[in-house]
């Protein structure tokens, strides 16, 4: 465990709470929150004493059966030879998943910059984190990550629309990365989180709807994002059939089920649809057009790569002030909160990452207005 990184969204977020009116730029959660069905759902869910009882380690059935409509519907995922595990938040899907394929000392290739947890659980099962690094608009590099697969590699994950960079892969790279795992023998762990997150025309594509892909490809989801339902922690996971036993064990040791008061919630969401997030993503797309075209005054100093999903940007600074510290700098000075790069992997240059799905238009806008006069204050 004195390997592992600390999290750095509570380090970020004891910051924010001890500089009070610090408008935050960081964690990354929707600024909705969920479906009238879910509260619905959860309040009626007392009344019924079985509910107060432990239910099946990979889920109740009504939501499994409502999740494998939805991933058969949607995602166009075949599930005739996978299983749909209900998790406690995304998170934990991975954690399962890293759990039942690896042995101490095996390899798990991430694209850099990597979503901190992913490295985070890859050390604690004594495993290395191998890390590809992608091109300068952080798309995927098929070739780099064909070079790091040695025989102690287990599996590649993808996470698509991204967190840090929110990057959209493109089916062709998601393709040729999935068929290198099949015929080098290892694993695709495909996180689709942010699946509903897309603008500017990009299209989310689901790896594991691929031809022959369910016995190698799995496939991570959340519902905290979607349907403003962080706290309630329900994800879900789709692993191949040989795998399901593998993922229970774990699932019942640290768990035993997911709380099933938010499983029953979560029901709720379900009838609700994507519609739900749909109907609600047109403001941050508003917020996003906004922040990008804010930053625009300081490109002189601050690149921001261009991309096309989830809720984040990364902001490539040229300073020679550490991230951290101007992480610091921007809370205790100017009131603002951002994520150092470094917690995803980034050390070679000062980078920061921005997330504005949390924030109405106007909140996000002050919050721009304090980063850029910040960042011209620390660096220009």
């Amino acid at each position: 465990m004195a390997a592992v990184q600390a999290p750095i969204i509570p380090i970020i977020g004891e910051l924010v709470r001890s500089h009070p009116g610090t408008i935050s730029l960081g964690q990354g959660v929707v600024w909705y929150g969920p479906p009238q069905a879910a509260l619905d759902r959860a309040s009626s869910f007392a009344g019924d004493p079985d509910n107060h009882k432990y239910q099946p380690v990979e889920g109740i059935a009504p939501l499994v059966e409502g999740l494998e409509s939805k991933l058969t519907e949607e995602n166009r995922l075949p599930l005739d030879s996978s299983r749909v595990v209900v998790t406690a938040g995304g998170n934990m899907a991975f954690m399962n998943a890293i759990l039942a394929i690896t042995d101490p000392g095996d390899e798990i290739i991430l694209e850099s910059p990597y979503y901190f947890n992913h490295e985070m659980a890859v050390t604690m099962a004594s495993c290395r984190p191998v890390l590809c690094n992608t091109d300068s608009s952080y798309q995927l590099e098929p070739d780099a990550i064909a070079q790091a697969i040695t025989e102690r590699t287990r599996a590649v994950v993808t996470i698509s629309p991204n967190n840090p960079s929110g990057s959209v892969y493109s089916r062709t790279a998601l393709s040729e990365v999935n068929c290198l795992c099949r015929e080098r023998g290892i694993y695709h762990i495909s996180d689709e989180a942010y699946e509903n997150f897309v603008y500017d025309g990009a299209e989310h594509f689901s790896p594991g709807s691929l031809p022959g892909a369910q016995n190698y490809t799995i496939s991570l989801y959340s519902m905290s994002k979607a349907y403003g339902f962080a706290s309630w922690r329900v994800g879900y996971m789709v692993v191949p059939e040989h795998l399901f036993v593998a993922v229970k064990k774990i699932q019942d040791t640290i768990l035993i089920c997911p709380p099933v008061v938010s499983q029953h919630a979560a029901l709720g969401a379900l009838s609700a649809g994507s519609a739900y997030c749909r109907e609600r993503i047109g403001v941050i797309a508003e917020v996003r057009t906004m922040v990008l075209d804010e930053l625009q005054p300081i490109r002189q100093f601050c690149r921001v790569p261009r991309t096309s999903g989830a809720f984040y940007l990364l902001l490539e600074l040229d300073t020679r002030i550490g991230p951290l510290e101007l992480a610091e700098r921007l809370i205790r000075e100017h009131g603002v909160a951002v994520i150092p790069g470094t917690a995803f992997g980034i050390t070679d240059r000062c980078v920061v990452r921005v997330s504005y799905g949390a924030l109405s238009r106007e909140a996000a806008k002050e919050g721009i207005r304090r980063l850029v006069k910040g960042l011209r204050a620390l660096i220009d």
